[in-house]
């Protein structure tokens, strides 16, 4: 018996337009749309979910366009002194430590740095893969050359006084000691400096040494050298291009950078509003503000600086008395002055220590009224308990003994747009609790040769420069309260001398840090000055730029530290594929 082959049942594709044929043409259409719909969502999904496991892989290529302000002049770290100066130096040259992205020293060009029992003798090891960018290796020799050189008087480096009295012994090639005269721990600072070719600068005479070419045609360690300068019809150098090092064994990301110089901030904000430059430090936070969109990022950092309000108690025996002190500690509102007269850039402080030597987020000050009622009612009650009172004149005044003594300040500070409006701040703050206050304007070096060094001041606003460590012997200690020492108040107390040789000697982190809080506890009770605030800088640069932390610089040229890390272009990559490399 015959049996009919069996059908095969139709494919899943045959039935789905089997079935649309049943249907009308707008059904057909609507099925369409729909069926298109769904793929599509499951194709978003599908790539949406995979880009969730993909890694961010930094790659060569790319090109930083930083524009700085100034005219470079000594790209040369035993005579580096302008902003500009430093930030290329930073650049081109290494030192035996760095500062790492999180803030703290680590070994750069040396391998190991160790400190004997005593806190007296630094023993250096360098690594042995470093050269100079002219292919000539790197040896102690070169780092000694380099500290004697700025110990030379004869060269007047900037530096000087941090080595005074250090001595500098070469062990090897590769091995040398510092020897100090007594323990000194913030020293492990100095060893950030950039180190010196002993070849190219050991037969220049020193009168001859700050004009040597070298000083804009730079030959160091750092990561990238000079491949190319441009100068403008001036003869001014107005750009240096600088690519890796091809004698540099560490990787770097960044194939090309363009350092361009502008005189002015006019001329800077230009430029990074055209695109002729897509990163800059150069700019007040108020010129920046409105550049911060989908197309730059912006980070605030700190430095190691004190801005204050420093009494000289010697000449006015007004500010020898505690309640005028307080009164016009008082009548100054911190955060309307770093909002107002300098732009939000600073942090608010009361202490002689920096603040903020770590990476910030951008805060913007809110406060409004220049003088705060309630700081002026707090002012005039301290100087009421005080026994001050305003006399017909609206000048206050007090009796001792049978005289009576006026209150009125002169406020010194440095000519420039920044120290005046603070000065004029303080001032309108001061004149607002009914004290009669002048301001007196200074070109900077007269105002230390005439002003700071033989001590002619009543209140002076400047601001102390720290290293990272903090180290305030030389503002606060004793035996410093004379010119040329930096003690500008004359401070002089008999605890805090033993606080501060504790904090720059000892090597016991528990006695340090008891030593630094008795510290600020007797200069808060006694208030020899007002500390108003710790200055920052912002850095803006484009959002194709990836940059790593920056924490506790010591300075503007610091962001540049870890430039090796910098990176532009990326690739996304599975896990697997990051594995395999």
């Amino acid at each position: 018996m015959l049996t009919e082959p069996k059908r095969s049942k139709p494919s899943l594709i045959n039935r789905y337009f089997a079935f649309l044929e049943r249907r009308s043409f707008g059904d057909r259409i609507l099925f369409h749309l729909l069926l298109t719909t769904f793929f599509a969502a499951l194709l978003y999904f599908l790539i949406a979910l995979s880009s969730t496991f993909l890694i961010k892989i930094p790659v060569s290529g790319g090109t930083l366009n930083e524009g700085i302000i100034g005219t470079p002049r000594f790209i040369n770290p035993a005579l580096a002194i302008t902003t500009t100066d430093h930030d290329v130096t930073t650049l081109l040259y290494r030192g035996l430590m760095k500062i790492d992205p999180a803030g703290d020293l680590v070994p750069d060009i040396a391998s190991a740095v160790t400190l004997n029992e005593t806190g007296t003798v630094y023993s250096v090891t360098l690594r042995n893969d470093i050269f100079f960018h002219d292919g000539s290796k790197l040896t102690a020799r070169d780092v000694a050359f380099t500290v004697n050189l700025i110990q030379n008087p004869e060269l007047k480096s900037p530096l000087r006084g941090n080595w005074e009295n250090i001595a500098v012994t070469v062990i090897d090639d590769q091995q040398l000691t510092f020897t100090l005269g007594e323990s000194y721990l913030p020293f492990i600072e100095n060893l950030t400096l950039g180190i010196m070719p002993r070849a190219l600068w050991q037969d220049i005479p020193i009168a001859q040494l700050p004009f040597s070419q070298l000083n804009t045609e730079p030959v160091g360690t750092g990561f990238y050298s000079v491949s190319g300068i441009t100068r403008n019809q001036s003869g001014l150098i107005s750009q240096y291009t600088l690519t890796a090092s091809p004698f540099n064994v560490d990787a770097v990301n960044i194939e090309t950078i363009n350092l361009k110089f502008y005189q002015n901030e006019s001329l800077l904000l230009e430029a990074l509003t055209s695109g002729a430059i897509n990163s800059t430090g150069g700019l007040s936070r108020e010129l920046h503000n409105d550049l911060i969109t989908d197309n730059f990022n912006r980070r605030d950092l700190a430095l190691p600086r004190t801005i204050g309000l420093f009494f000289n108690q010697n000449r006015s025996t007004t500010l020898r008395d505690d309640s005028v002190r307080a009164a016009l500690a008082a009548a100054i509102d911190r955060d309307a002055l770093v909002a107002q007269a300098v732009r939000g850039q600073g942090i608010p402080t009361d202490s002689p220590v920096p603040a903020g030597l770590i990476t910030l987020e951008s805060v913007r000050v809110t406060t409004t009224n220049q003088i705060s009622e309630d700081h002026v009612a707090n002012a005039i009650a301290l100087l009421e308990a005080g026994d001050w009172v305003l006399n017909d004149d609206d000048v206050w005044e007090k009796t001792v003994g049978e005289e009576k003594i006026p209150l009125r300040l002169t406020i010194s500070t440095v000519n420039s747009a920044d120290f005046q409006t603070m000065a004029d701040f303080v001032a309108d703050a001061w004149r607002a609790i009914g004290i009669d206050v002048s301001v007196d304007l200074y070109e900077q070096t007269d105002l230390v040769q005439a002003v700071i060094r033989p001590r002619t001041f009543e209140v002076l606003l400047f601001g102390n420069d720290n290293n990272r460590t903090a180290d305030l012997y030389p503002y606060w200690h004793s035996s410093q309260r004379d010119d040329p020492g930096l003690n500008i108040t004359q401070y002089t107390n008999v605890d805090t001398d033993v606080y501060l040789q504790t904090l720059r000697s000892s090597t016991n982190q528990a006695d340090r840090d008891e030593a630094l809080q008795n510290f600020l506890a007797v200069i808060k009770a006694e208030s020899p000055a007002i500390f108003l605030l710790s200055p920052t800088f912002t850095y803006v640069y484009s959002n194709n730029v990836t940059l790593p932390d920056m924490n506790r610089l010591s300075n503007r040229g610091d962001r540049f530290v870890n430039i090796a890390d910098w990176y532009i272009q990326i690739e996304l990559l599975w896990p697997f594929f990051t594995e395999q490399r």
